[in-house]
């Protein structure tokens, strides 16, 4: 009898074992990205390296025209049932600078109520790697209910490669998305829809230069995250940029050539001039014709510090009133491949990281 129970014993802890080792061969990538969760300040910003497969070519199949479709397919896919949202929205800038050593910049702050970051590298198969920045809060994270709460805040941060706002990849093309009221866009012309925080992640997975990030939006329906009206700076290692805006569902592009090497929050296209940030943007433009374009990181951050939406209508328009700051101010430089970002605009808080 004895021999028996010790048999069972044995086969039931055997079992065990197996099922804990399939476990853990199976979410082996999400395991060990959960684990790469750190904490860099109490602002809170963390970092994360995602070693897991978000499989973005299986989503750029169908794509999503709506938050909600965007969170079923992350759910599904990537968190296995564990429900949160997408809300992105903020008031921002973005321009870019060739250094005195001929290296291009992008410099770029994002304005909104106080946030959760996130600093994320991704690692594709079959795309390239990147570091790229979430706003934690757009996930549905929060100070009252954050990331170190419990597990499932903890899986929850899984879905950051869906939500990235800013970030480069080992191209040296770098891309960041800003808010404009007027700009909200709902394509349906037969193409595969993709939302505005996805769009980010399939040009920083899939384009190497400006021209094949256009190349790359053009074959899909943009539809607008949140119901905000948005649109993008592209730049990349050549000191090539555009501004990518949606007007009246169309896509428009503004070059380097036409002068758009800047954006903040209002409409660019035609000169309509809707929107807010106008005194940032003159700022910035600014600075770019004071220099000639030509700015050390330093000053490059130094400029982006200059110029926060804190305390300002447009801030209170955006954030429905409630207190905004610069959260995070980011100097890419696009041949180093190396970012700068400073949170809070706490120069105490200045971290750097490199892709090479």
């Amino acid at each position: 009898m004895k021999k028996k129970l010790k048999i069972i014993g044995i086969a039931i802890i055997s079992l065990i074992f197996i099922i804990i080792a399939t476990f853990v061969s199976i979410f082996w990538g999400e395991i060990r990205t959960l684990f790469s969760f750190k904490e860099i300040n109490d602002q809170p910003f963390y970092k994360m390296t995602y070693h897991a497969n978000y499989d973005l070519d299986d989503f750029l199949k169908n794509g999503a025209a709506t938050d909600d479709e965007l969170v079923d397919f992350v759910t599904k896919k990537i968190l296995k049932g564990i429900p949160f949202e997408v809300n992105p929205d903020g008031a921002c800038s973005t321009f870019i600078a060739t250094t005195p050593e001929d290296d291009n910049l992008f410099g770029r702050n994002f304005d909104y109520v106080p946030s959760i970051g996130l600093i994320v590298r991704t690692q594709p198969k079959n795309g390239y790697e990147s570091i790229s920045v979430v706003n934690l809060n757009h996930l549905g994270l929060s100070k009252d209910n954050m990331p170190t709460k419990n597990i499932l805040n903890r899986v929850i941060t899984l879905a950051a490669p869906y939500a990235p706002l800013d970030g480069m990849n080992e191209k040296g093309l770098a891309i960041g998305v800003l808010v404009i009221k007027d700009g909200v866009v709902h394509q349906d012309t037969g193409k595969v829809p993709i939302t505005t925080t996805s769009a980010i992640r399939m040009v920083l997975d899939k384009a190497a230069t400006v021209d094949e990030a256009i190349e790359l939006l053009e074959q899909y329906d943009m539809n607008s995250s949140g119901e905000t009206g948005y649109h993008f700076q592209i730049a990349d290692a050549s000191g090539d940029t555009a501004v990518v805006e949606y007007i009246d569902n169309e896509m428009h592009v503004l070059t380097k050539e036409e002068g758009h090497i800047a954006a903040t929050n209002f409409v660019l296209y035609n000169d309509m001039n809707k929107g807010t940030g106008q005194d940032r943007y003159e700022a910035i433009m600014k600075k770019q014709k004071e220099t000639n374009g030509i700015m050390t990181e330093q000053d490059a951050m130094n400029l982006l510090l200059s110029v926060p939406s804190q305390g300002t209508r447009e801030s209170e328009e955006i954030s429905g009133g409630i207190p905004t700051d610069t959260q995070w101010s980011c100097v890419y430089n696009l041949d180093d491949l190396t970012l700068q970002i400073c949170t809070n605009r706490n120069t105490n808080r200045v971290y750097n990281y490199s892709l090479k």
